[in-house]
């Protein structure tokens, strides 16, 4: 029964990491499409700007597989600690 409240403990440090990950790279895409315009009306003299938008989107479709990949790691986890705390409460009782 001991054992089961460290892997309970372990499981929450990882969830816990997994989830600060997630938030992070979500934050960063945030501050990376935030520079996004929606539109460019631009003349000739003004095509850096489109170069500097395709980056910017470059750079945040880059992060998409990321946060797939920890956002879906932190939902099965914080799936796995219920399942392991209901156990250990169901068994306790008995």
């Amino acid at each position: 029964m001991r054992w089961l409240m460290t892997a309970l403990l372990a499981l929450l440090v990882v969830w816990g990491v997994l989830t600060t990950v997630l938030v992070v790279l979500m934050i960063y895409r945030g501050t990376l499409t935030m520079q996004e315009d929606d539109q460019l009306f631009l003349d000739a003299a003004e095509s850096h700007m489109e170069k500097e938008q395709a980056e910017i989107m470059q750079r945040a479709d880059r992060l998409w597989p990321f946060i797939r990949v920890f956002g879906a790691s932190s939902g099965v986890l914080i799936v796995v600690i219920a399942g392991v705390w209901f156990y250990q409460a169901f068994t306790a009782v008995q």
